[in-house]
């Protein structure tokens, strides 16, 4: 098959936290493509102000660098497994994929995950050990690792003959020789990364004379041009103006225009006027487009497979807000705007589903993890949306007649001191041990299987009993039948009984019995959750209870009571913390937690019910 010598499509993927997105930074640099601008922010495919404040990838992004005579289009992909849609997108449009490990931690669950959709999609691979110059760096532990990891996969005698080179993104250098743990590459730049690359990863390669196909895999948006349709050229040529056929997910065709085309080039999209196979194109004029639909010749259209997303794990129900302090803070209250906004996500997002519920103001929204639907409700809370948002739960299969729950691969690097009160949490959250390495530098590894339903609320117990030491990752594994009951949270709520402010008199009385989330003068309603109770049972309190009076009342009285400083919750740990008759109130300007019934009469009934029952 013919192939384009002068183009190279790449993916980078990861585990989070090792690297992509400074490498990619030292090979933009590298290659002028900051020009005269001099010296650009760091980690700059990181656009969207959620992705710089939580320091992590959510969107999979392309660039293009030039490197002598050959154009290398880099996908930039997440490395957490919630946002595994956005990575099985960014393969689809590549020849091969960079795989970065760090030269400490070495393979981590998500790098298993990343690295089984590339292995299953029949990528090459190029190895990039990367933070070499890390003081406890085992450059040799990791590279055996990895080979490890690759046989663990089932890769091929081909795919397991992979070229490694090593590499510190930070100072913008790699080697294909091994240097001494904690040192730097020998090399000044990153040049043999370049060059390895152009040699291991194959040039696109196309069917000669075939017409247009082109797979669309991403969507974005422009002020000035609409709806952009990101797409990979397969076979045949695209120009501007051209009328091609638009093959549709459900088999329908329709013919469209194509307005606007543009290139990337570095950091810029550029107009471009033609575009062969193997170009990766933006394209402008056709509204209703959709992921994993293909543009195709007008005169012989034939449609690409659509791009097969893994299903959903975990679920949760976004509502309207029906606090009684609701409209203080946002704009947007009502059904209608929440369920466009809900049906706008899903155009550009393929791994979560929207589903209705008997409530006509509530969806059920399914994603990948808990983070993935965190985000999407951080992003609704900035568009200045008031929700409602149920617990987290896991979305069960039935196989042959009995129900299936999602299992997920844990690993946890924790000191060696905390092997016991690790492997109790775990036992309690029914998981199984599958290996455990004791590195012989005080930390321990720790692999699990455990059922999804056991890591919800898992991570806030887990830093608070390591002290803030431990790391914890997971990525789903396999569905396992039901588990049956697992402990949930071990504390009860300090429920408000009453509306009003809360004052510092009557915290000052309820800080012995748990741990507070209220600050002084917090605006509170009947049914919000204003504190963890230390015991098992919740608790109606009155945080709005004033000191009384009386003649002989000093003015300085006051200044006796010294409160301890309130838990303020995360939007992420007020997810976690949740139980099953309990919500979140998602507003701008606030999280609250709170029961679904407010009233306490209410309250009570549902509990008798459910004893009865």
């Amino acid at each position: 098959m013919p192939v384009r010598a002068d183009l190279r499509n790449v993916a980078i993927i990861a585990h989070v936290d090792h690297g992509k997105t400074t490498l990619v930074d030292a090979m933009l640099r590298q290659s002028g493509a900051f020009g005269e601008r001099g010296e650009a922010t760091d980690r700059v495919m990181d656009s969207m102000d959620l992705e710089r404040e939580k320091g992590i990838t959510i969107l999979a992004k392309n660039t293009a660098v030039r490197f002598g005579d050959v154009t290398i289009n880099i996908i930039d992909t997440p490395g957490h497994a919630d946002f595994g849609g956005e990575v099985e997108r960014g393969l689809a449009m590549v020849d091969g994929v960079l795989l970065l490990v760090d030269a400490s931690e070495g393979p981590l669950p998500q790098t298993r995950f990343v690295l089984r959709k590339a292995l299953a999609a029949r990528l090459p691979v190029v190895l990039v050990i990367n933070k070499v110059d890390r003081s406890d760096a085992r450059i040799s532990e990791v590279v055996d690792e990895a080979y490890e990891l690759f046989l663990d996969l089932d890769a091929d005698e081909e795919q397991i003959d992979f070229p490694i080179v090593y590499c510190n993104a930070k100072a913008g250098r790699a080697s294909t020789t091994r240097p001494e743990n904690g040192t730097s590459p020998d090399s000044p730049d990153l040049k043999p990364l370049f060059d390895l690359l152009l040699e291991a990863i194959p040039a696109p390669s196309h069917t000669e004379g075939a017409p247009l196909q082109a797979l669309v895999t991403n969507l974005d948006a422009s002020p000035y041009l609409g709806r952009l349709a990101l797409c990979r050229v397969h076979n045949g040529t695209i120009t501007r103006g051209q009328t091609v056929v638009l093959c549709r997910v459900d088999g329908s065709q329709q013919r469209v225009k194509i307005t606007e085309m543009l290139m990337t080039e570095a950091l810029e999209r550029v107009p471009a006027e033609q575009a062969g196979p193997g170009d990766i194109i933006a394209v402008a004029g056709i509204p209703d487009i959709m992921i994993g639909e293909t543009l195709a010749d007008a005169e012989d259209p034939h449609a690409l497979p659509v791009i097969t997303v893994d299903e959903p794990s975990i679920s949760m129900t976004i509502g309207v807000n029906t606090s009684p302090l609701a409209g203080r803070s946002g704009k947007k209250l009502t059904a209608r705007l929440l369920k466009n906004r809900l049906d706008a996500e899903l155009v550009g997002n393929v791994s979560i589903r929207v589903l209705p519920t008997e409530r006509p103001d509530t969806w059920e929204v399914q994603g990948r993890g808990e983070l993935a639907l965190a985000i999407l409700v951080e992003l609704m809370r900035r568009e200045e949306f008031e929700l409602t948002v149920g617990k987290p739960q896991v979305v069960t299969r039935e196989i042959d007649g009995k129900v299936h729950e999602p299992v997920e691969r844990l690993t946890i690097d924790a000191p060696e001191d905390y092997l016991g009160v690790l492997t109790q949490l775990l036992a309690l959250r029914k998981g199984r041990l599958e290996q455990m390495v004791n590195h012989g530098t005080g930390w321990i590894r720790l692999e699990y299987l455990v059922p999804a339903r056991g890591l919800i609320g898992f991570r806030t117990e887990f830093l608070t009993e390591t002290r803030g030491t431990g790391l914890l990752h997971h990525v789903f594994d396999r569905y396992e039948p039901w588990f049956g009951e697992l402990r949930t949270r071990a504390t009860g709520s300090m429920v408000a009984d009453r509306s009003g402010v809360a004052t510092a008199y009557a915290l000052f009385n309820l800080q012995d019995r748990g741990t507070m989330f209220v600050a002084p003068t917090t605006e509170l309603y009947e049914g919000m959750i204003v504190g963890e109770n230390s015991r098992a049972d919740d608790m109606d309190v009155n945080p709005t209870k004033e000191k009384k009076l009386t003649n002989m009342r000093s003015s300085t009285g006051d200044e006796l009571v010294r409160l301890t400083p309130h838990r303020q919750l995360s939007l992420e740990q007020a997810l976690e913390f949740c139980r099953e008759d309990e919500c979140v109130e998602v507003t701008p300007a606030t999280v609250r937690l709170r029961k679904v019934a407010l009233a306490a009469s209410e309250r009570e009934k549902l509990r008798s019910r459910r004893r009865t029952g």
